[in-house]
């Protein structure tokens, strides 16, 4: 028996090369059973000429396959299915018939944990026009350097870090640059024990949550505010008390009494862009203080303040220990990442870590000792000079089509970022707005969801110009103009 080049089809979406896409055609056809130990593989000329493509890659690919013991070499005979080849599973699914008839519904009761959905495609990348917010334009990334510092984390001399369970604890090489670099920016000064690594920013806030909410205590948020900081407490069960923000963020005359813990994010209000005055920060910290609340400071942008140097954390003002203080590097790296951390007070820490330990005891080390490399190089900090340089040509174009095409903004923002929040004409609803734009290569994010329920309102969109070229900046604002009438 012989495999025949047409069961072979390339697929113009695989995300690799040629020889990937057919290594993995060949294992596939292994592993499912299509293709049987001994069989006669095509021939690479014949395989080559069925797929349009160089004799030279189907070679390739195939000594790739026979070093991984999927194929072997039988001189001029040509290649075979290997017989060590791993084999498929030799047994047969019972029939369980047409439904699943367990009422899962009852098991999980009303915990089901809500997931607030931007209206975003998954293929914003094919879009000409995306004013999206959060995701990378990958010309500005640092690829080779990258792939350099992931090269040395995976070397011999960092083998057994990377592969070692570090049980509760984190890559000291990454902890110390963020203690020696990364907080002394912020106008921080902590130690090792004060400092967390979590998966990203949302698991920094959902640790944060669990450990200093439960039923019958309160949280005080902004409003409009984070999305997924609002579905975290949902689920947590904690009584939620949302505070209006105004052009300089959250005002702290106006939180409730009886709060335990107030969310807010200072330096770059989320999504409004605000940045809270210093005035504002002491009397805050001054409040949390005589009332014995806790405060959670989200700082996910504070690299991008290129406009003029960033206000210095409100954790830097923290004298009393009171301020939890949350970052990531999703925003300066990139967002697949999922690497953030927390700072702290020695006892929430502990607490955090403990929590961690239960769900996923740490973030893969291979991807710690990566981005550890990857900041003591000086990559990372060139880097974001690089994208501030961007940013700041990107918000320029923005400022002059916005003006020239007199869409209206509801807050400018404070010293840079990547967005800007804005207000749609009187009847506009801005999620049928966004729908309407698609059709027209145009993304944009309606702000519905940065609300509370109780604040019925489909006005306000964000533009966001991270992924967006500068030269399409003007021609993507005049579709969202004209779109608005």
């Amino acid at each position: 028996m012989a495999v025949v080049p047409e069961q072979f089809q390339l697929d113009p979406e695989f995300e690799g090369t040629l020889q990937q896409q057919i290594q993995q055609l060949v294992c596939q056809g292994i592993l499912a059973g299509r293709f049987l130990p001994g069989e006669r593989m095509p021939s690479s000329r014949k395989l080559a000429a069925w797929l349009g493509i160089s004799r030279i890659t189907v070679t390739l690919a195939y000594a790739e396959l026979v070093s991984n013991d999927y194929l072997i070499s039988r001189g001029r005979s040509g290649y075979f299915v290997s017989d060590n080849a791993p084999l498929p599973p030799r047994f047969k699914l019972p029939d369980l018939g047409a439904a699943n008839r367990f009422d899962w519904e009852a098991a999980l009761g009303a915990r089901q944990p809500r997931h607030t959905q931007l209206v975003r495609p998954v293929d914003w990348r094919e879009y000409e026009f995306p004013f999206i917010y959060g995701q990378p334009d990958s010309r500005l990334f640092d690829h080779y350097n990258w792939r350099r510092c992931a090269l040395e984390a995976l070397g011999r001399k960092n083998f057994e870090t990377m592969t070692s369970d570090f049980y509760e604890n984190d890559d000291p090489k990454l902890i110390e640059y963020i203690v020696r670099n990364i907080l002394p920016r912020r106008g921080i000064s902590a130690t090792p024990d004060e400092i967390l690594l979590t998966l990203g920013a949302q698991n920094a806030l959902w640790l944060t949550a669990e450990a200093l909410l439960s039923n019958g205590r309160t949280a005080a948020i902004e409003n409009p505010g984070y999305p997924g900081l609002r579905d975290i407490l949902d689920y947590r069960r904690c009584v939620v008390r949302e505070v209006a923000v105004d052009r300089y963020g959250l005002p702290p005359h106006d939180l409730p009494d009886g709060v335990d813990v107030v969310f807010t994010t200072p330096s770059h209000q989320c999504p409004t862009n605000a940045t809270m005055p210093m005035d504002r920060r002491r009397e805050l910290l001054r409040r949390s203080v005589e009332d014995q609340f806790i405060i959670v400071e989200d700082d996910y942008e504070f690299e991008m303040s290129f406009m003029k140097a960033p206000t210095p954390a409100l954790k830097s003002l923290d004298s009393a220990g009171s301020v939890v203080y949350v970052g990531s590097f999703s925003k300066s790296l990139f967002p697949g990442l999922r690497l953030g951390y927390l700072v702290g007070a020695p006892r929430f820490i502990e607490e955090a870590r403990a929590l961690r330990t239960l769900v996923l005891r740490h973030p893969p080390g291979h991807i710690q000792r990566t981005t550890a490399y990857f900041l003591s190089l000086g990559h990372h900090a060139t880097m974001v000079n690089r994208m501030g340089q961007a940013y700041r040509r990107r918000r320029t174009a923005m400022e002059r089509a916005i003006g020239e095409h007199r869409l209206q903004v509801a807050a400018t923002g404070g010293d840079g970022g990547s967005s800007f929040w804005m207000e749609a004409p009187g009847g506009v609803d801005t999620v049928e707005l966004a729908l309407d734009l698609r059709r027209q290569r145009v993304l944009i994010e309606p702000g519905r969801a940065f609300f509370g329920k109780a604040n019925d309102t489909n006005r306000f969109y964000r533009l966001a110009y991270s992924s967006i070229p500068s030269a399409r900046i003007d021609e993507g604002i005049r579709r969202i103009a004209a779109a608005l009438g």
